[in-house]
């Protein structure tokens, strides 16, 4: 089979320069970081160091990864060969990368850089980060202004909602272990056990609001909604709402987290409840703005 390249107009599209600029921002940052210091120390560092160091890396390469799998096939004309909804998964990776992105940006500055000795390349690898977020956000503004039938689902509010619910979703993983971890550490037992029962709850709603919102979107980028045995809107409707009450109990359990971390002056626990409790209440907001919609559209057509 004979591999048909793009024509020259399209390496000037918008489309192939904002990814292009993904890839060289995205490398620039992988390799800036990778070159730390803090990035190289031994078992004796902060445990919390590690657990965002991973975070952040492992979403800089993965979406370096998908970035130049999908740039490679778009060139070449070979999408079309892959049994997956494409408009669809360029749409996924370009919002989600630009939301992930922004949490390395922000998690990486914040927790993983020492503010006693901050060096030129941390600093460089930062606004790399950001450059990075806003080659993502511009790709997915560029997906999202085409012609409707050149846009999947994914690029309709309903379809960024469910980006957004995931994004919430992988966020609360690092802050959960984190947590775990540092309350443990703190050695006051009355706290360690409150805080266990709160872990428990909380984690246990984030997670299987991870699933149902990797399942949707696995599905939507399979084609698979007709292969579902159930009404694929109403199940989305069903997982909206299982959501929206799995987060207003995360919720409120971070709201007391907050309160029980006051009392123990300990800042960077409180900085984590704080970011959980920030992250849940905006997923919180994507899945009640998601069932709004789903209800909307159920309304719609019973009129119909």
């Amino acid at each position: 089979m004979p591999v048909i390249v793009l024509e020259a107009r399209d390496f000037t599209s918008p489309l192939f320069l904002v990814r292009t600029w993904a890839l060289l921002t995205g490398c620039l940052t992988l390799s800036l970081v990778a070159s730390q210091e803090t990035f190289k120390q031994d078992e004796t560092q902060v445990h919390h160091l590690k657990t965002f160091r991973i975070s952040c890396m492992f979403t800089w390469c993965l979406f370096f990864t998908l970035t130049l799998l999908i740039h490679v096939l778009s060139v070449i004309q070979f999408h079309s060969l892959i049994p997956i909804s494409w408009k669809n998964l360029t749409m996924t990776v370009g919002a989600l990368g630009s939301l992930m992105c922004l949490s390395a940006s922000v998690v990486f500055p914040w927790f993983v850089m020492d503010h006693q000795k901050v060096s030129p390349s941390a600093v460089t690898a930062t606004v790399a980060s950001c450059l990075t977020f806003f080659a993502y956000t511009s790709e997915a503004f560029v997906i999202r202004s085409q012609a409707r039938e050149q846009k999947g689902y994914m690029a309709s509010a309903p379809g960024l909602l469910k980006i957004l619910q995931f994004w919430g979703g992988c966020q609360m993983i690092p802050l959960v272990v984190e947590e775990a971890c540092v309350f443990s550490a703190l050695g006051s037992r009355e706290l360690s056990n409150t805080h266990e029962w709160h872990l428990w709850v909380s984690g246990t709603s984030y997670i299987l609001c991870l699933l149902m919102s990797l399942g949707s979107i696995v599905v939507i980028l399979g084609d698979c909604a007709g292969q579902c045995p159930l009404p694929f809107d109403r199940l989305l409707a069903g997982f909206s709402l299982f959501g929206v009450l799995l987060y207003m109990v995360a919720t409120v359990v971070c709201f007391t987290k907050v309160l029980e971390v006051q009392e123990f002056r300990h800042d960077f626990a409180l900085q984590l409840v704080i970011m959980e409790t920030v992250m849940a209440f905006i997923t919180l907001l994507a899945y009640t703005m998601d069932l709004a919609f789903s209800i909307k559209l159920r309304c719609e057509r019973g009129h119909v």
